[in-house]
């Protein structure tokens, strides 16, 4: 992986993979999903979840998917808040 070099003063940084240019955030992008995909294999027991009133037995893996799902929601929301200002 060899650095770009020919780049303007305000391009974001990139890496050269293979012939192509990458951006550094797609890359960590990759591999927090990675990480996040493994990480939620490999957790597959049940729990019980309280939800106000309910109790709600779930596998595990559902509940770590979804608290990803609405986390990556709101990080969208909030980036594309700050990218209006």
């Amino acid at each position: 992986m060899a650095r770009n070099t020919t780049k303007k003063p305000h391009d974001p940084s990139t890496l050269t993979v293979k012939g192509r240019d990458m951006r550094l955030r797609t890359i960590g992008f990759v591999v927090l999903a990675a990480l996040a995909i493994w990480f939620i294999a490999a957790n597959t027991g049940s729990v019980t979840v309280r939800l106000w009133i309910p109790n709600v037995t779930l596998p595990l893996w559902i509940v770590l998917t979804v608290t990803l799902l609405v986390g990556i929601v709101l990080g969208l929301f909030i980036a594309r808040r700050r990218a209006r200002r």
